[in-house]
């Protein structure tokens, strides 16, 4: 990717980080009941501590891969990319629009990864602000962002200078 023209990054919102802390002080406060009230250990206790330290290893590496989105725009591209395995990349050449707005539940059922009622694709970290890009060809894309309105602004100047 040619120098950046803009990039930000967008870290997970606070409901994300709630969720993720009950479920893991939950798993937690098993852990120690299970110390606690199981003397001996046996076999079945000593598979339910095994699976409570997988379980909460599991969510900690989830919440480490999808602690935020790196957004990255040159003259050329936009790059979006959501934990180690999502990564979108749109040409200028191919994007019609980039518009504002609400990253809602209604639309997309919850925040992260998500696949839109209305087909669009999304990388979200909170329900609010976000960028919608409609390509030539492809579904609508949708990413989380602190200053969609920056963004729209730099790719929809791009996008009429080069016209239609």
């Amino acid at each position: 990717m040619e120098q950046a023209v803009y990039h930000e990054w967008v870290p997970t919102g606070a409901f994300v980080k709630v969720a993720i802390l009950a479920v893991a002080a939950s798993i937690v406060f098993l852990l120690l009941i299970l110390a606690a009230f199981l003397h001996p250990l046996n076999t079945e206790g000593l598979i339910g501590f095994g699976v409570s330290i997988v379980t909460l290893m599991f969510i900690l590496i989830l919440f480490l891969n999808f602690r935020g989105i790196k957004i990255q725009l040159s003259s050329e591209e936009l790059i979006v990319d959501y934990g180690l395995f999502n990564h979108k990349s749109i040409r200028m050449d191919d994007i019609v629009s980039c518009n504002l707005v609400k990253a809602s539940f209604r639309r997309f059922s919850g925040v992260g990864v998500r696949h839109g009622l209305d087909g669009s694709w999304a990388y979200t970290t909170s329900f609010g602000n976000a960028v919608e890009i409609v390509p030539k060809k492809g579904r609508t894309f949708v990413f989380s962002s602190n200053n969609p309105e920056k963004i729209c602004q730099i790719i929809n100047t791009k996008v009429h200078a080069h016209g239609p």
